[in-house]
């Protein structure tokens, strides 16, 4: 079974790093409008586009998103 992009972008939590990728896993899990159950770039993105005041840049989004199609 796939797993959403919200359960990847989990386990890069860490609250002793402090890299871009376990800010934003962390921001992410704070975030409780999160689309949780999506698979889709589209809404994902659209989502943290327009809703999401903590992300630093969409290239971050964009690399994670690369790994997690990877790992799928």
């Amino acid at each position: 079974m796939k797993r959403s992009f919200y359960h990847y972008v989990q386990t890069f939590r860490d609250a002793k790093l402090q890299t871009p990728e376990t800010l934003l896993a962390e921001e992410i899990f704070r975030d409780l409008q999160f689309p949780k159950q999506s698979e889709d770039y589209d809404e994902l993105s659209h989502y943290l586009e327009t809703n999401a005041y903590y992300i630093p840049s969409m290239d971050l989004f964009d690399a994670l998103w690369e790994k997690y199609i990877e790992t799928n």
